[in-house]
């Protein structure tokens, strides 16, 4: 019989939206008052949106979920499904609102680049203080220190401060310490998004030989191919429930089908979650994606993606460009087009442009589109600015009887239509 490691009975999590306190006892005593007397509060910031102060948010929704030891399971589900507030209730980051969660064992989490860190400290300073956050002795930390730090590929830094590494040596480090550091649970949200791709293979099968020495995972990602290369088990939240709990292939399937009906001819970028690798502080914020000419997403034999995107400007900025990337359903990169010509924008002014990108040689299929504002540097390089994804979902639909008359086996032809051969 299966040892149960974690156990998870009706776990639900209220959020509180709008700015929580004065940030003074003065302000507070102010604000109480005020709410007692049906008065307007005297803190409130100038242009909060009113209505939706004081309001709750239920981020998970009634949880139940037994984890056995050994288990590597994958987390998917759509953004604000509810996969990060969970793994912060299981890490102790947050407290539950109702529910239980039982946990037999030490727990190892990277909930996002350099979770743990102290920028002050240096990366071998670092690793001491979270072997110790483990409850593991220094010797315990020295026996591991040099297999840490030769995994990490950073021993050139590693007596540097961890505020001047770049988001890659943090995930890189602290991706090791996760590992190498001796704890039952091993908990991954997105640690993989930054990584090259050498690393990230690295680090796959380094969870893999984890999971074989019989220490538990727990890993969400929106790449269904590590999940399908890592895990034996899937749970698939959406709207912070449980919606599939069970074998790998019927969960992606089940997930993928979900986003595949995300179509949309008006798509709202402004508040969706940014790329984990943009600034806090964005310069320019993308806004809005309108297909043009269309009632649903879907385009036939020799239509063009037509669309109208705009974005708010917070700065100045000279040579900005926009790239659109085309990824598959199952996040796989397909194509990248950026614009010719740069652009420049104002500060308060909002940019609106028509779009068009050809799509004529995709294959029949649905696809996620990354859209990037980026902005050419002196050298010559591409800054991102704002980056959404996916920004929109489409669908490419070819007539059968047409040019394309053979069905593509996707997996092993790839996805572009290259012309027709010419032959003497």
């Amino acid at each position: 019989m299966s040892e149960t490691v974690i156990k998870i009975e009706d776990l639900k999590k209220k959020y509180r939206l709008g700015t929580i306190g004065g940030g003074t006892l003065t302000a507070d005593l102010q604000s109480w008052w005020a709410r007692i007397r049906g008065k307007e509060d005297p803190n409130t910031i100038i242009g909060t949106d009113i209505s939706t102060k004081n309001k709750t948010f239920l981020a998970l929704k009634g949880i139940n979920l037994e984890i056995n030891k050994g288990d590597t399971i994958g987390i998917i589900g759509g953004n604000g499904a509810g996969k990060s507030t969970l793994l912060k209730i299981l890490s102790r980051v947050t407290a539950p609102t109702e529910g239980s969660v039982k946990i037999n064992g030490r727990i190892s989490s990277m909930l996002e680049v350099g979770t743990g860190f102290h920028g002050e400290l240096t990366g071998r300073e670092n690793i001491y203080l979270n072997g110790a956050i483990l409850g593991m002795t220094k010797a315990e930390v020295d026996e591991k220190m040099e297999a840490i730090i030769d995994f990490s590929e950073c021993r050139e830094f590693i007596d540097t401060p961890v505020k001047r590494y770049s988001s890659g040596m943090y995930v890189k480090l602290a991706f090791s310490v996760a590992s190498h550091l001796d704890s039952e649970i091993l908990i991954m949200d997105e640690v993989l998004a930054v990584g090259d791709m050498k690393f990230q293979k690295k680090c796959i099968n380094k969870m893999l030989d984890v999971a074989k020495s019989g220490r538990t995972i727990l890993y969400v990602s929106h790449n269904m191919k590590t999940i399908e290369e890592l895990c034996n088990r899937v749970v698939v939240l959406e709207k912070g429930t449980v919606k599939y709990d069970g074998e790998v292939d019927e969960g992606v399937s089940i997930y993928l089908n979900s986003k595949a009906n995300e179509f949309s001819v008006n798509n709202d970028l402004f508040s969706q979650k940014r790329q984990s690798y943009l600034p806090k502080n964005l310069r320019a914020k993308l806004n809005n994606l309108t297909i043009i000419d269309k009632d649903i997403p879907i385009f036939y034999d020799r239509e063009k993606f037509k669309c109208k995107i705009n974005w708010k400007n917070y700065k100045d900025i000279k040579d900005v460009q926009l790239r659109f990337e085309i990824r598959t359903i199952d996040d796989i990169p397909v194509a990248t087009a950026v614009s010719e010509t740069t652009l420049s924008c104002k500060k308060d002014i909002d940019t609106e442009f028509n779009v068009e990108l050809d799509i004529t040689r995709l294959i029949s299929g649905k696809y996620q589109l990354l859209v990037v504002l980026c902005e050419i540097g002196e050298l010559g390089g591409r800054i991102d600015i704002d980056a959404v994804y996916p920004a929109c979902v489409f669908e490419v639909v070819h007539d059968k009887f047409n040019d394309y008359s053979f069905d593509w086996n996707k997996k092993q032809w790839g996805y572009i239509q290259l012309p027709n051969l010419y032959i003497e």
